[in-house]
């Protein structure tokens, strides 16, 4: 599958749409209606800065379930995302790592591609021992005949692999054997920058797929960034005075993508 084609950019931007806590989690307290509001506030300034694409999470629901969410994650996200009507290609990752709701939710939707933290292999992370369902998620795929894109992390973010492989090699398997659309290197926390030499590594791994930078890109280091990756999952530094909590600043927005497509060229 072709996931540039999806995401409308050979080198893409996507700008991230945190969700406050939803329905079922601890820390639920706004009502659906206004949950739209502060999403759609936040689309609303990451497509007026000029991202490519835009990636809808369920960020506030710490802590996060490590597999299958409840229904009423499931229920919400799919409402959120229906309510928002996003126009720009966008895409869904239901964390920590349910791939099928995610997919589910993107077919329903009419979303481009899915993250999936782990799609193959398997991380020990906060929520325990995660492990890659890259079989059920492209039987589903294709049972659903959905024209959604995979694309998935190396290494996620907040985990350690379980077991000590280079990550060319990762990067390989999990785009010929796990068939992910497309790859994400992350540093080790939110807002965190991957190293370049895990970059130039993954790149060098899979020369032809999507790679993207999944955290920690700035204004300051993109350009260094693009020197290996395609393109970048972008939410911290959009917001305001750099807090992931705050609401996407459209300034800070927009001098990232100005950054960004002068790095590109």
């Amino acid at each position: 599958m072709d996931a540039r084609k999806l995401l409308g950019a050979a080198r893409p931007v996507i700008g991230v749409v945190h969700l406050a806590p939803l329905p079922g989690s601890p820390r639920h307290q706004a009502p659906l209606g206004r949950i739209v509001e502060a999403a759609r506030a936040d689309m609303e300034a990451l497509v007026a800065a000029g991202v490519d694409a835009l990636l809808v999470e369920n960020f506030g629901d710490v802590p996060f379930f490590p597999e299958v969410v409840p229904p009423i994650t499931v229920a919400s996200m799919t409402r959120v995302v229906a309510d928002l009507r996003p126009t720009t290609p966008f895409g869904v990752n239901v964390l920590r790592n349910d791939a099928v709701a995610a997919l589910s939710i993107a077919h329903a939707t009419g979303a481009r591609f899915i993250r999936v933290n782990v799609h193959a292999g398997a991380v020990a992370a906060d929520q325990g021992v995660l492990a890659g369902r890259a079989h059920d998620t492209l039987r589903l795929r294709a049972a659903l005949g959905a024209d959604v894109a995979i694309l998935a992390d190396l290494r996620v973010k907040h985990a350690t692999p379980l077991g000590s492989r280079p990550i060319a090699e990762e990067a390989r398997d999990t785009a010929e054997r796990a068939l992910a659309d497309g790859l994400i290197v992350s540093g080790s926390r939110t807002g965190s920058s991957p190293s370049t030499e895990d970059l130039a590594a993954a790149r060098a791994g899979v020369p032809d797929a999507l790679l993207l930078v999944g955290s920690g890109a700035t204004v300051e280091n993109v350009g260094a960034l693009l020197r290996h990756a395609d393109g970048v999952i972008v939410g911290t530094s959009l917001k305001r005075d750099g807090r992931v909590e705050a609401p996407v600043d459209r300034e800070r927005a927009a001098r990232f993508v100005d950054a960004f497509r002068r790095a590109a060229r």
